[in-house]
């Protein structure tokens, strides 16, 4: 909706994860690579964890699209709190393989010879878990077990673990000590500070095609980062409340006044259990960052110039014909001189006519030319004196 009244190419904050949106703060490059030094080890556990919306589904999405499926075979599955049995059949089924079996050793037997077949044509097997930290001890143990599958001293299948905070206080109780010592890497994302609030809001809308419409107050940015804890799925979710208002009240700069008035809808929706910021947080005058070339006023004066232009008349003949009159008046007309010359002239002499056969030719044409008395300035005398001085000669 308000993606076309702001002429953008599409929604720029949506909830669901979308690799191709994804912000590279500190945080979120460290554990990128984390995850490319990891992948490049090719055994045991990978750990990520971080809180809800700070995205580690995008981190994850950002890795397998930057593989090659022609040398990975990667299983995702999502983790709704399964115990060892259902995990490997969800495990089998992530892979392509069939899980209605209620025998394990079949499960893993099936599991193993698509490692083997995997290994033999030069692909990697890579498990990717979700929402890890739902889990059992029980669960966590089956995938150690998993990762002990080797083939010529190379170990058969990698995993990557993504969960909440529990996931690292659960891998580090005494009982998991084994799963443990299997990780290979481990790395944690933070929210967004203040100043990344702003930078991540910005690259969001510069994917779509912003150009400073609608235009962000620079005291909006404090307020949305005070409000979304810097959480990135929060901050979306406030934008994209923010641009709908902007839309329905048809605003092409977007203010301290229209933030509160949207977080307090949020409140009252009871869509975040936050806080409001204090209303002093509101206090602050608005300002805004002067886009590159033309302002949002500009253009909208544009549009205005070219719609109440006649079609009759177009932008640049009109400006030719204004320039014209304008030479008129700076230079009154000269009169016309009369021609004088032979009325044949008058006519074009290069008209691209074949007029040879207008040609006449004379015998001793050059001796006619010579005759005497053809110019208006022979006189009789000089005549005379140059037909005796010929004659003499």
């Amino acid at each position: 909706m308000y993606e076309e009244f702001y002429n953008l190419r599409a929604e720029p904050f949506r909830l669901s994860p979308d690799h191709r949106f994804c912000f590279g703060h500190s945080s979120y490059n460290k554990a990128k690579a984390y995850m490319n030094y990891a992948y490049q080890r090719a055994e045991g556990f990978v750990m990520i964890t971080g809180r809800p919306g700070t995205g580690k589904t995008t981190l994850v999405n950002d890795l397998v699209n930057s593989l090659d499926s022609r040398e990975a075979h990667i299983g995702m599955l999502v983790c709704t709190q399964l115990e060892a049995e259902d995990l490997l059949r969800m495990v089998a089924d992530a892979f392509g393989l069939p899980s209605n079996t209620s025998q394990k050793s079949q499960l893993l037997q099936n599991l193993s010879k698509l490692f083997n077949e995997c290994y033999s044509a030069g692909r990697r097997a890579l498990l990717i878990i979700d929402e890890a930290q739902d889990l059992s001890q029980s669960a966590l143990e089956e995938l150690r077990l998993l990762t002990n599958l080797q083939l010529n001293s190379q170990p058969l299948l990698q995993i990557f673990l993504l969960g909440q905070e529990e996931l690292r206080d659960m891998v580090q109780q005494p009982s998991m000590e084994q799963v443990h010592q299997r990780l290979v890497a481990a790395c944690h994302l933070r929210t967004l500070d203040e100043e990344n609030t702003k930078a991540y809001i910005k690259h969001r809308l510069s994917q779509v095609g912003w150009t400073g419409d609608p235009a962000i107050s620079e005291a909006v940015y404090p307020v949305i980062h005070k409000f979304s804890l810097g959480i990135p799925r929060r901050i979306n979710m406030i934008c994209s409340r923010l641009l709908l208002h902007g839309c329905v009240e048809e605003l092409h700069k977007i203010g301290i006044k229209d933030a509160k008035a949207v977080l307090n809808e949020i409140k009252q929706e009871q869509l975040t259990s936050e806080e409001i910021p204090a209303d002093s947080d509101f206090d602050v005058e608005d300002s805004y960052e002067q886009p590159q070339g033309a302002s949002v006023e500009d253009i909208q004066q544009a549009k205005k110039k070219v719609l109440n232009t006649p079609v009759a008349a177009p932008l640049h003949i009109a400006a030719n014909d204004h320039e014209h009159k304008a030479h008129e008046e700076a230079e009154p007309p000269q009169p016309e001189k009369a021609y004088k010359g032979p009325r044949s002239r008058r006519r074009q002499r290069r008209t691209g006519e074949d007029r040879r056969h207008e040609v006449r030719f004379e015998a001793r044409s050059a001796e006619r030319r010579q005759n005497p008395g053809r110019r208006k300035e022979d006189s009789v005398s000089s005549i005379l004196s140059r037909r005796l001085w010929g004659k003499g000669n």
